[in-house]
């Protein structure tokens, strides 16, 4: 059994006030084991069939259609199908803003404060392929995380960026249809997951966040078309932090409303407008998660509506900007590997970039000039005198079908794990029918490129990529 950290005075009065007669359970929850899951890439697999496949016992999380909990033992993020991008490894609790978020093909979603990608990912997922994924992070470092998770993901529809949001608002008026803000907090709610985290707060205080929560979600309401959805969520559960925050949006932004959202789940407690300085009834509508009450650590969400135009409205008849593009002049290697893909790119898309050749995301089509794009739409591969190399994004982005030479070794084979260090195979029991580019998968799901001389597969995986 856990013991119960050391924790600061104030926060204990608040969590007791806020509690009330649960307190005692709450303190309780300090002592029992830690929740881990894993969130199903839908873009790739069906939740069906992945239970069907899984190499570990799942139970199903109430709050979400895709997400399960795993043994927190489980050395899942070294199996081949995490490699694979089959799922994303995620605390239960967090897959529930992405989940309330009602995303549809088609849509423009921002994703703020997105590192290291767990929520972008599943708007994604939920987009499956149309559209338009704006994921920021004003943190670059952090932000190559994000990069990284939605390339493993096969996501072909992301602009990447790391910047201030009073950028983006400037760049981004009314633009989105949804927005998701995870923002940064004084994380209560993770005390009892990682007890490191309190030092932080005892550090910052609570005055540190709400100031900055107060600044992202003024510019990300500049940033929400008419009529548009936006999802704030936290992992603490100060009143300043939740529903104060909501209360300051509403005021800068009249004619914003709390959405009762549809699919509350057992264990989801409403929010509390008693403790907050109005007492507006709207603040019921918002949700905190208790790890006394569910399987999961401590989480706010808050889901509000724009008034304006209805959100098909938007979609059906939205005119995207359209720039004329200069078609790059593409080598004949390139142009043929392009033809034999089976998923061929729209020409009108491609992009080349000194050696790089992208296809850009439908829609983006902006001023996108001083920002820090980390990536804008698919990279497809580099074009080098008169050679291609695909890169690692393609492999991810394709299914098996797509490309036309393919070697599929079942997940037990111990080359799959020798392939994502890095290593050199023996394929002579593939019968490979001639030399060339393949691609490599496990189970039928692509883990990247190699090329074939005999009948061995020299590495093509990313380095920065491999099994460690």
């Amino acid at each position: 059994m856990n013991k119960i950290p050391a924790l600061p005075e104030p926060y204990l009065s608040m969590m007791k006030k806020l509690l009330g007669a649960e307190y005692e359970d709450y303190l309780n929850s300090f002592r029992a084991e830690k929740t881990a899951g894993l969130r199903v890439n839908t873009l790739k697999i069906s939740p069906s069939k992945f239970e069907q496949i899984s190499p570990f016992p799942l139970r199903r999380v109430p709050w979400t259609e895709n997400g399960y909990y795993i043994g927190a033992s489980e050395r899942a993020g070294k199996h081949p199908y995490y490699y694979a991008g089959l799922y994303y490894l995620q605390e239960p609790s967090a897959m529930a803003p992405a989940q309330i978020l009602p995303v549809k093909p088609g849509e423009r979603v921002l994703d703020l404060c997105a590192a290291p990608g767990g929520k972008s990912t599943e708007l994604a997922a939920k987009l499956q392929g149309e559209g338009l994924l704006v994921s920021n992070d004003i943190s670059n470092s952090r932000a190559q995380a994000l990069l990284k998770n939605l390339e493993l993901f096969g996501v072909k529809n992301a602009l990447i960026l790391s910047e201030d949001p009073r950028n983006l608002a400037d760049r981004f008026p009314e633009y989105f249809d949804k927005i998701l803000i995870d923002a940064p907090c004084s994380g209560q709610g993770m005390f009892r997951k990682d007890p490191a985290v309190i030092r932080s707060y005892v550090e910052h205080g609570i005055g540190f966040y709400t100031a900055l929560q107060k600044s992202i979600t003024e510019n990300a309401l500049r940033m929400l078309r008419p009529g548009g959805m936006l999802l704030y969520s936290t992992c603490t559960f100060s009143v300043e932090e939740d529903e104060e925050i909501v209360l300051y949006m509403k005021k800068c932004c009249p004619g914003l409303h709390v959405a009762d959202f549809s699919g509350r789940y057992e264990g989801f407690s409403p929010g509390r407008p008693d403790l907050a300085s109005e007492d507006d009834p709207e603040l019921l509508f918002c949700a905190r998660l208790y790890p006394h009450k569910l399987r999961g650590e401590g989480h706010f969400i808050a889901l509000l509506q724009k008034e304006g135009y209805p959100e098909e409205d938007a979609v059906q008849t939205r005119k995207d900007p359209v720039r004329s593009r200069t078609s790059p002049k593409l080598s004949a290697e390139t142009e043929a590997f392009l033809s034999a893909l089976g998923m061929p790119p729209d020409r009108d898309r491609l992009e080349l970039r000194g050696e790089r050749l992208y296809l850009a995301p439908k829609g983006a089509d902006l001023p996108l000039t001083g920002l820090r794009i980390l990536r804008s739409g698919l990279l497809l591969g580099e074009q080098k005198k008169g050679r291609f190399e695909p890169s690692q994004a393609l492999a991810m982005a394709l299914r098996k079908e797509e490309y036309p030479c393919c070697l599929d070794l079942p997940v037990q084979d111990e080359r799959v794990i020798r392939y994502l260090k890095g290593e050199t195979l023996d394929i002579t029991d593939l019968s490979p029918e001639e030399n060339g580019r393949a691609l490599l998968c496990t189970d039928g799901y692509p883990l990247g490129f190699g090329k074939i001389t005999g009948n061995m597969l020299k590495n093509g995986y990313l380095p920065g990529w491999r099994y460690q």
